[in-house]
């Protein structure tokens, strides 16, 4: 039996819904806008996209975009398309060129959201996915059960590669698990990446050999090719355990290849996520999202955080984690870790815990922790005592009359 590629969609139209599909199924492969006599039969039973399923919705007065046909009543639906794996095989930058390319634009669309993707089992043989994902992380860290706690460094630009590294020499010191260059942060003539590097290793490494703890570092190589190639096996001469890409900036390719070459997790940020998402009637799901990053090799992937300081609503916030948590497919597991963050504090904790299920995610506070009155380690230390409240079910405030740290975050968290 032939392989065949699966997308789901939220579709709307202000023409006949059959006749809207057909249109979308055609443009996404054998069709054009015209009939041709070279598009035979044969050839659209081979290659053509197929409808799979068109269910009735509900109808709205007005388009939910602009450019469309004109009509006194739009339909909206839910659409499953299928692809033959002949079209295009195993190939994701194709994959997304097939169930996310022209389609958004036609003129038969008012309203386009892809939620849903299912792959055959040859994408699982052509890409590894992470390399690392939960299990290598947790040994790079040395985290072997709850959250990695972690943080961002702040201010996003504008500190030296000196500065940086006190600020890490603080966190380090404290027993942060996980800390992680700003996107913002690349290789700018204040603070370059080698130089950021060596002063954040130089500090890193000093702590673990008098420890035993080796924090983790993500620094963002984001660049292009080379650039991201040499600069991740820079981290890895100076000791460093992670590094960091900005999907929507380096690309498939760019991560694809990032994988290959790569020694070390990738922590990867979904930074321009909500130009693909916040308009419900266009972009994307992130579940069929993050499928594609993790078959590229994405190890670690951001979803927000509960009541963050964004606009994603909390429900959203945890199908993203659940997702990431869920397999690719039944042949390729490929699990990858969920990194919580914006407007973090251990007020959260319990709350993550309860809707995900488990501890194997990152857990990100800035001000969270350097805002803590008693200081940084006190800050770590808190958050951490929030989790261990959050996964033992014991109330914060009850769990806090016994832990002076988390006692004190409280005032300031609320």
């Amino acid at each position: 039996m032939t392989e065949r590629i699966h997308a789901t969609y939220w579709l709307e139209t202000g023409v006949d819904p059959l006749l809207a599909a057909d249109v979308i199924a055609g443009e996404q492969s054998s069709g054009t806008f015209v009939a041709l006599p070279t598009e035979t039969p044969e050839l659209k039973a081979r290659s053509g996209a197929r409808v799979e399923r068109l269910d009735i919705l509900g109808r709205a007065a007005h388009p939910s975009l602009p450019g469309g046909i004109e009509s006194k009543v739009y339909t909206q639906c839910a659409l499953e398309l299928s692809w033959p794996i002949g079209n295009l095989g195993p190939s994701l930058p194709n994959l997304m060129s097939t169930i996310a390319g022209n389609l958004f634009e036609l003129r038969q669309v008012s309203g386009l959201r892809l939620t849903g993707l299912r792959l055959p089992p040859s994408f699982a043989r052509a890409y590894p996915g992470p390399a690392f994902g939960i299990e290598g992380t947790r040994r790079l860290a040395g985290v072997a059960r709850g959250p990695l706690i972690g943080t961002i460094i702040k201010p996003s630009v504008g500190l030296s590669p000196d500065e940086t590294a006190q600020q890490v020499r603080e966190l380090v010191a404290g027993g942060i698990d996980f800390i992680k260059d700003d996107e913002l942060q690349g290789d700018g003539p204040h603070c370059p990446f080698d130089e950021r590097v060596r002063a954040v290793m130089r500090v890193v490494n000093e702590h673990a050999d008098r420890t035993g703890k080796k924090a983790m570092v993500a620094f963002n190589l984001t660049g292009d090719l080379d650039q991201m190639k040499r600069r991740h096996d820079l981290v890895l001469a100076e000791g460093g355990t992670c590094v960091m890409a900005v999907l929507n900036s380096i690309g498939l390719v760019g991560m694809h290849e990032l994988r290959r070459h790569s020694q070390l997790p990738i922590h990867a940020h979904r930074a321009g996520w909500g130009y693909l998402s916040r308009s419900p009637q266009l972009g994307w799901d992130y579940a069929p999202w993050q499928m594609i990053w993790r078959l590229a090799g994405a190890d670690h992937l951001h979803v927000n955080g509960l009541r963050n300081k964004f606009s994603e609503p909390d429900d959203s916030v945890i199908d993203a984690a659940r997702a990431v948590l869920a397999p690719v497919m039944p042949e390729a597991p490929m699990p990858a870790m969920p990194v919580f963050s914006s407007g973090q504090t251990g007020l959260q904790a319990a709350d993550t815990y309860a809707a995900i299920g488990c501890a194997d995610l990152i857990h990100t506070a800035g001000g969270g922790i350097f805002g803590h009155p008693g200081g940084v380690a006190t800050g770590v230390e808190a958050l951490r005592e929030a989790w261990v409240a959050a996964i033992e079910g014991v109330p914060l405030e009850r769990h806090a009359e016994r832990n002076p740290a988390l006692r004190a975050a409280l005032g300031f968290w609320r």
